[in-house]
């Protein structure tokens, strides 16, 4: 089960993205791939081009800051994100200090379920331009890359049949 949906404040700035993939292993075992920060390289889209910039091996806690680089639309950007919630094997969170949107905080959920484990993820961001340049850019791309990452964790973790 994989699936992502998307609302919007009604001051036309602020969006919210939900996503959902059922994946069959158990918490722990997704809880630990999510724990190496490096696995976002793996799980992100090649036309990014991104890169963790942070000397490895990165020891995650909360306030753990990451830095990123990738190309958006082929313009170079530095992505610098905090973990500012961190509770193994439950749920984590981080938020962009600096980046390409106004705000980007990103929780992480993972439940055990029969036969494998529920990942939710909720960022909310609020973006520069409003509805227009969502519309445009930044929905499409996001659904892009949700879309690639849900169909990466299902090769690493394998397809259900549910």
């Amino acid at each position: 089960m994989a699936d992502i949906k998307f609302g919007a404040s009604s001051s036309g700035s602020c969006f919210r993205l939900e996503a959902n993939q059922f994946l069959p292993q158990p918490r722990e075992r997704i809880f630990e791939f999510f724990s190496d920060a490096c696995q976002l390289e793996n799980l992100t889209p090649g036309w990014l081009s991104f890169s963790v910039l942070t000397p490895r091996p990165i020891r995650v806690v909360t306030g753990t800051i990451i830095d990123y680089r990738l190309k958006l639309h082929g313009i170079p950007l530095r992505w610098q994100s905090e973990i500012s919630l961190w509770e193994p094997p439950l749920r984590f969170a981080d938020r962009q200090i600096r980046g390409p949107y106004r705000r980007w905080h990103h929780e992480h959920s993972f439940e055990p379920v029969q036969g494998g484990t529920l990942c939710h993820d909720i960022v909310e961001y609020d973006v520069i331009g409003g509805k227009p340049i969502h519309a445009v850019f930044v929905k499409p791309d996001l659904v892009k890359i949700f879309s690639y990452r849900q169909e990466r964790l299902a090769q690493i973790f394998g397809r259900s049949k549910r």
